[in-house]
């Protein structure tokens, strides 16, 4: 409730205070509204969404997941033109700074609720709002997102691979929506401009989410139950225990990370006998082995982009301690969560 009271506010506020801003849509992603939040639902993802028509893309390097934005020829966002670079790119560091502007200005004016704007997170795609709501605080992070009418980069070519799961229909149809970008600063660049942009697939993994199943029917209300969404829970679960109690070794990984695991989990398992309600635990530890192996290999193929490894090799020691703590916990029944 107060999420939904402050965001439209701010929303409201941006589209009219900056031209750039006027086309913008609010759409939530995250965890929250894939119904996989774990624990409280204290933190939140809210995508701005900017629709752009022609914009070329350049790869920034060779993940597949970075890239440069130049306007074609004549746009007819002129009103995005102010926040490129001296090299005619668009900046996201520029369109960033704005954004925050206005909502660090705007914030003051919200009633009956104290909302702050976190101090900025080098290389963050993300404008932070703490919200108070004694005795705790929400935090709902902002992501600055532009909507490309484009089709898909070849690096997402051979990515996305639920032909056995969900079907060739729906690859088909996820492979024609357009194409999302958010402010990331690649951090493999040299100089570190930020100007660069990373794919984001947030629009379809939800949608994943929501249909999960190889029947149409899966969880449904008259449908047979399974244990997908439990599973993702658990992994999720686990990862931020360990994290907790671990935070200096394991601050590279994030959520994301067993996310990645687990659609890849469902490709491996594609049917819905794989993942029966009752079998929960056994399925828990299958999708738990195989993100270990991951670990253990410092290999995790971004799942739309499969030349992307989310597990760098500069990070083996992270990532074998990670696996270790995981083994830990398979082998002894999961002590981190008694505690």
């Amino acid at each position: 409730t107060l999420v939904n009271m402050v965001v439209p506010h701010l929303v409201q506020t941006i589209r009219s205070r900056d031209g750039a801003f006027s086309s913008m849509e609010q759409q939530s992603a995250g965890s929250y509204y894939e119904r996989v939040k774990i624990s409280q639902p204290n933190e939140f993802d809210i995508m701005l969404v900017i629709p752009v028509e022609r914009l070329q893309l350049d790869e920034s390097d060779d993940t597949g997941a970075y890239y440069y934005l130049t306007f074609k020829r004549n746009p007819k966002e002129k009103y995005l033109l102010k926040f490129l670079d001296e090299d005619g790119k668009l900046s996201a560091f520029k369109m960033l700074q704005a954004l925050r502007d206005i909502i660090k200005q705007e914030v003051k004016n919200i009633k009956n609720v104290e909302v702050t704007v976190t101090r900025k997170k080098a290389g963050s795609p993300a404008i932070t709002l703490q919200i108070k709501n004694p005795p705790s605080e929400i935090s709902v992070d902002i992501i600055l997102t532009l909507e490309v009418q484009h089709s898909w980069p070849p690096s997402t070519q051979d990515g996305l691979k639920i032909k056995q799961w969900l079907g060739t229909k729906v690859r088909r149809e996820f492979k024609l929506r357009s194409l999302y970008l958010v402010a990331k600063q690649n951090k493999r660049e040299k100089v570190l401009r930020g100007n660069t942009w990373r794919l984001s697939f947030s629009h379809i993994e939800k949608d994943m989410m929501k249909n999960h199943g190889h029947s149409k029917t899966c969880c449904e209300s008259d449908g047979p139950k399974c244990c997908r969404k439990g599973c993702l829970k658990l992994l999720k679960y686990l990862l931020e225990q360990l994290k907790m109690k671990y935070p200096k070794e394991l601050e590279k990984f994030c959520s994301y990370h067993v996310k990645t695991a687990f659609f890849h989990s469902c490709v491996m398992w594609p049917n819905d006998t794989d993942w029966i309600l009752e079998d929960l635990d056994h399925c828990f530890q299958k999708c738990l082995g195989y993100f270990v192996e991951c670990l253990q290999k410092s290999q995790l193929p971004h799942f739309f982009i499969p030349q992307y490894n989310l597990l760098s090799l500069e990070d083996k020691a992270s990532n074998h301690f990670l696996a270790r703590q995981i083994s830990h916990q398979l082998n002894n029944r999961f002590p981190i969560f008694q505690e």
